[in-house]
C-alpha cells in the first residue's frame, strides 16, 4: 500500500486516532471506523435538527471515502476487485449527497450497512490470520484481497 498516501488522507479529513504506528491493513480500518462515526454523527444530528453539523459530518464521512477509502485503491494491481470497490465508493458518496439533501436517515443507514460490511471482510483478512477465522478465504484469496489497497 501507498502508506504515505493513506496516511496523509487519513490526517487530511481529521479523523482523531494515533496512525504513526498503524500498519497499512489497520489504516484502512481506522479509515471505515471514521467514515462510520461521522455517519451517526450526522443521523444525530438530523435526528436533532443540526442541519449545518449534519452537513460538515457528511462531507467528512465523504472525504474519508474518497481521499481516504477510494484514494487509497490500486485499480492497477487490485484488477476487477479493486474497480468494484472504487464503483462501491463512487456509489455511497452519491447516498451520502442525497441523504444531505433530504435529510435522510434511511440513506445514511444504508451506506453505513455497507461500509461495516466491507470493514468486517477486510478484519477478516488481517495478515497474519489463521484460515480457521475466516475459512472461506483461500491464502490466494487473502493475497489478492491485500492487493486492492497496494500492501503487497
Amino acid at each position: 500500500m501507498n502508506t504515505a498516501k493513506a496516511l496523509k488522507a487519513y490526517n487530511t479529513v481529521g479523523v482523531e486516532s494515533s496512525v504513526d504506528s498503524a500498519d497499512p491493513h489497520k489504516l484502512i480500518l481506522l479509515l471505515y471506523q471514521g467514515a462510520l462515526l461521522a455517519i451517526a454523527s450526522a443521523k444525530n444530528q438530523i435526528l436533532r435538527q443540526e442541519i449545518a453539523a449534519k452537513g460538515a459530518s457528511i462531507s467528512h464521512a465523504i472525504a474519508i471515502i474518497e481521499r481516504g477509502l477510494k484514494g487509497s485503491l490500486d485499480v492497477q494491481r487490485g484488477g476487477d476487485l479493486a474497480k468494484n470497490l472504487d464503483d462501491l465508493y463512487t456509489y455511497m458518496t452519491q447516498r451520502l449527497l442525497l441523504a444531505n439533501q433530504r435529510n435522510d436517515t434511511a440513506l445514511l443507514d444504508e451506506v453505513s450497512r455497507l461500509l461495516i460490511e466491507l470493514r468486517t471482510a477486510w478484519e477478516s483478512i488481517r495478515p497474519g490470520t489463521s484460515t480457521t477465522v475466516a475459512p472461506t478465504l483461500t491464502a490466494n484469496a487473502k493475497q489478492q484481497a491485500a492487493m486492492i489497497y497496494g500492501r503487497m
